[in-house]
């Protein structure tokens, strides 16, 4: 059976430490620890004298103090991990965490996951040609010798940058390695950790290119293991649920996160904020037990995106220069179906399609497979159709040698609907209203990934009054634009009562409008 081994870098709040220790060790595994020497001394003293008693506890060969982006970290790393090795030779992985970081499973769970495949669990993707790097140093990180902290030595750091760079001081890459890239919270199997210590040992030209390198600890590990290890024995993730926000700040998880931490594809998550201490004592008790019933849903990043997302939708301040002065044409008519229930949308338009002769297209802003014909390319992806939407148009009108043309749009998209209610041609709205139940919605957050098969009743519970909300908020912003041409479809309403929305829109008799009104199953989800 696996047994872990613990590597624990870690800089303040002592209690928290010898607690994390504590429960870690509980059930067998061991932990090594370095607490970072910039910490003061009587708080080192006190970890060491309340764990001495614990045979699974061991500290780093030394202390040193470390600093963001340094190389410091690593090495505080390979100090732990070299006592881990030494004092635990029983130990099958070895595992890096944080004093912010918890066990989400218990240790049977982690110990049976760790069991199921023999593989090292590490993110390592390719430095230049992955974009994990979204903005800022890339190359540089690389290419240059970095010798201050960018925190704390922010002048001497872009001094030294600026000068190397003014004087071409570059340097290449040891030939033999490709560089890859990843994050730092990593599970190794043993022979893995040992290799890596025999390589730093073997190759001094490695470890001094790596010492003057920016933020080694998101290459040092991922590159060595890739280099050490063949591909099929590396799974390229982290077992650690982590989440960062739109200012590349980690997101802190609350004493209300419990249920959505469990249900996520990890054995620990990052990072526990140091007030949740109902949640840490439930996690505790969590890993120290023998559940293994964990119902993976996974949605938390897509859920975190959603409800972070509300209120920060922007748009463009101008059309681009080729879109600025066209127009889907002065005499054409472009009516447009905004429905939240595309199943509702689309039975209608087939109903349309059946009692007029108007074309009709599906909601191709939103969905990729949408029916479409072949225009040269521009109708191949959602991006560009999106981007060039009006020559879109255009060119849909043509094929079908028609001046009217009916689409489907997403109640969210409303940029769409301000850019084509803003052109010359006439376009006419038809917005349809729908019940929105829980059971609709629960489907609705399985369908677009904010909920799983397996996420709890209280994390429902808690994601339904937001996403009703939103579709409300949807609705609100599409009356507030005031759009000319904008009728309405009422679920709740009777036939006789939609039939003259339908009438005006489609330009059509009553009696056509009161069949398009009764459509079987209109409403039926």
């Amino acid at each position: 059976m696996a047994k872990i081994a613990f590597i624990l870098l870690c800089h303040k709040d002592p209690e928290a430490v010898i607690q994390q220790a504590r429960q870690l060790t509980a059930v067998g595994d061991c932990i090594a620890i370095h607490f970072d020497a910039r910490a003061p001394q009587e708080a080192y003293d006190l970890i060491r004298s309340a764990l001495a008693d614990n045979p699974n506890v061991t500290f780093a060969t030394r202390r040193i103090r470390c600093g963001w982006g340094e190389w410091s970290l690593v090495q505080a790393t390979l100090y732990a991990v070299e006592a881990a090795v030494e004092a635990f030779p029983r130990a099958t992985h070895f595992y890096m965490v944080s004093g912010d970081c918890l066990a989400i499973k218990s240790a049977s769970y982690a110990h049976d996951f760790l069991d199921r495949r023999d593989c090292d669990y590490i993110e390592s993707f390719d430095f230049f040609e992955s974009d994990w790097i979204r903005t800022g140093f890339k190359a540089e990180r690389l290419i240059y010798r970095h010798w201050f902290n960018e925190r704390t030595q922010k002048r001497r750091f872009y001094w030294s940058f600026w000068t190397q760079r003014r004087f071409g001081l570059t340097r290449e890459v040891p030939s033999d390695l490709q560089v890859m890239i990843g994050s730092q919270w990593w599970c190794l199997r043993r022979r893995t950790i040992e290799a890596i210590l025999d390589f730093t040992r073997a190759r001094h030209d490695v470890m001094r290119f790596f010492r003057t390198t920016w933020i080694p600890d998101e290459t040092f590990f991922q590159t060595l293991v890739r280099h050490l290890i063949p591909s099929r024995e590396i799974e390229t993730r982290t077992l650690t649920f982590l989440m960062f926000t739109d200012y590349g700040m980690p997101v802190t998880f609350y004493n209300d996160h419990y249920d959505l931490l469990l249900g996520q594809d990890a054995l620990f998550a990052r990072k526990i904020s140091a007030e949740a201490k109902d949640l840490k004592a439930r996690l505790g008790e969590l890993y120290a037990s023998d559940r293994r019933d964990f119902k993976i849903s996974n949605e938390g990043r897509n859920l975190f995106t959603f409800l972070t997302g509300r209120g920060r939708i922007g748009r463009r301040f101008a059309p681009r220069f080729w879109e600025a002065e066209s127009t889907l044409g002065r005499e054409r008519e472009l009516l447009i179906v905004a429905c939240k229930k595309w199943h509702v949308a689309k039975r209608l338009l087939g109903s349309i399609k059946h009692h007029t002769n108007i074309p009709a297209i599906e909601y191709l802003f939103n969905e990729d497979s949408t029916e479409m014909p072949d225009l040269g390319g521009i109708q191949a992806t959602l991006g560009k159709r999106t981007r060039h939407r009006r020559a879109l148009m255009r060119m849909l009108f043509d094929y079908y040698g028609s001046d009217r043309l009916i689409i489907c749009l997403d109640t969210a998209n409303i940029d769409l609907l301000q850019d084509f209610c803003s052109d010359r041609s006439t376009t006419r709205l038809l917005e349809i209203e729908c019940n929105m139940t829980d059971a609709y919605l629960i489907g609705h957050a399985r369908r677009v990934g904010l909920a799983g098969e397996e996420t709890s009743p209280e994390g429902l519970g808690q994601l339904l009054p937001a996403l009703r909300a939103d579709i409300l908020f949807e609705s609100d912003r599409i009356r507030e634009a005031e759009f000319p041409n904008h009728l309405r479809l009422r679920e709740n309403a009777t036939p006789a009562e939609n039939a003259p929305a339908l009438a005006t829109f489609l330009q059509v008799p009553d009696d056509t409008a009161r069949a398009l009104a009764e459509t079987p199953y209109l409403f039926v989800d």
